[in-house]
């Protein structure tokens, strides 16, 4: 285990209830890697927030409503605890999951308001399909002994990271591509990951929760 960590949809584009099915998809595929209860800090409360502020800016005040769904609030919750536990700073963690927030806020805001043009949106839906063979991948590596290997991991969350980076290079400033980075490369940490499937505890317990979580939306083609 010497080795060392890596460096760092449709065609047409979605209009009206297709672009909020689409934006739903897409939320979701993200929402894998935020967290409803971290000691005062919601990320339901946090997303509220983040959303006001976001249309705040905006001319049209028609994008409509971006929530987290429970179940990826349930999964956002123990990232944000694990990362807290691995990193022993609790304003670190909830910095990552803030900018994860932040990121998929945009996101929606881009979907509901038809920025992507053709060529972005065939990389978001690379980014999909990445981020689906990531939830694959998690729950496997939790489900079945002696399987996991964190450069698999590793390199499934860089390809997710570089991929969002392609499909929003005109969109975002580089202070939100910098966001993209703090939260994919933490994820991405070959150590974080090692602990995070490793058997001691609490990290254990919060795997079981993550995977169950992200289980779930795979059983509901969710991600």
């Amino acid at each position: 285990m010497g080795d060392s960590a890596p460096p760092g949809p449709s065609l047409a584009q979605p209009t009206g209830n297709e672009s909020g099915a689409v934006l739903g998809r897409g939320l979701n595929h993200v929402c894998l890697f935020f967290p409803a209860e971290m000691d005062t800090f919601s990320t339901k409360s946090l997303a509220l927030q983040a959303q006001k502020k976001l249309l705040s800016k905006m001319a049209s005040k028609t994008v409509a409503n971006v929530f987290i769904d429970d179940t990826s609030s349930e999964i956002l919750d123990e990232l944000y605890r694990v990362t807290k536990e691995y990193t022993h700073n609790r304003k670190e963690a909830q910095k990552i999951i803030k900018n994860l927030i932040k990121i998929v806020m945009k996101l929606g805001v881009l979907y509901r308001n038809g920025q992507f043009s053709p060529e972005e949106l065939l990389v978001m839906e690379r980014f999909r399909k990445k981020v689906h063979t990531l939830a694959m991948t998690a729950v496997s590596f939790h489900q079945i002994d002696f399987t996991f290997d964190r450069r698999v991991m590793s390199s499934v969350l860089t390809e997710c990271r570089d991929l969002l980076h392609q499909a929003v290079s005109s969109h975002l400033t580089a202070k939100s591509h910098s966001r993209i980075n703090h939260v994919f490369n933490h994820f991405a940490d070959y150590e974080f990951l090692s602990a995070l499937y490793g058997p001691a505890e609490p990290y254990r317990t919060h795997l079981k929760r993550i995977c169950e979580g992200v289980n779930k939306m795979l059983e509901e083609d969710n991600i």
